[in-house]
């Protein structure tokens, strides 16, 4: 059976899934997959360049996260820059603001920053949040953005400590609920560098609707 992102007589979009070290990289890239892409694993910014889309997994700490992909910064924010659909999930997605809370307190001093490509900064859950928040909630979709057609209100599944706060409201796209409201998915004013907290990989079939939106934008 084919996907809206591979019809017939089109090639598949190709999309590189970042290996800096961290992350599911062969549950994303099973995911990305049945939703019709050609996938490849590497830390070869040269195919970065030659890719329809780039997504950036991720499933640790902030700190460890951006040292790890310090070698790959620039390429990353080339990708940015072309308007390559750019993927964070999880922690990718929280790699993608400013910087974050996580890591303030150790003996380095301050968290590394982040990409800085959507303005914000990461918060640890402090309102009487059980830590880490594990599980399934709604999505409410905030505004319009190709990557979530047909998942308002479905369920999705997270597993994290922190949450993104743009800096900008307008770089929301959806919210979910966990004792506050905070963003599921956050995307640039460009549209072509996004985020998901939760894991589309993990989400059945409103993750699986998520990556198909995703490799259609980059079949575009």
């Amino acid at each position: 059976m084919q996907t809206d992102a591979r019809r017939e007589g089109e090639a598949a979009a190709s999309v590189v899934v970042v290996d800096y070290g961290l992350g599911n990289l062969r549950s994303v890239t099973r995911g990305l997959e049945r939703a019709g892409a050609e996938v490849e694993i590497t830390d070869d910014p040269d195919a970065f360049g030659e890719a329809d889309g780039v997504v950036l997994p991720g499933v640790g700490a902030f700190r460890e996260g951006v040292e790890n992909a310090d070698p790959i910064r620039e390429h990353l924010l080339a990708v940015a820059e072309s308007d390559t659909p750019l993927f964070g999930i999880c922690l990718g997605m929280q790699m993608l603001l400013s910087g974050s809370e996580e890591g303030e307190d150790d003996a380095e001093g301050a968290a590394s920053a982040g990409l800085g490509l959507i303005p914000g900064t990461n918060l640890r859950f402090d309102q009487g949040q059980k830590v880490p928040h594990m599980g399934w909630n709604e999505l409410s979709v905030e505004r319009d953005h190709p990557l979530v057609e047909g998942v308002s209100g479905e369920y999705a599944y997270f597993v994290h400590s922190y949450y993104a706060v743009p800096d900008d409201e307008g770089a929301v796209v959806a919210t979910t609920d966990y004792g506050l409201e905070f963003p599921a998915i956050i995307a640039d004013d460009s549209g072509t560098v996004f985020g998901t907290q939760f894991h589309p990989e993990k989400s059945g079939e409103t993750g699986l609707t998520i990556l198909r939106n995703f490799v259609g934008l980059c079949g575009e």
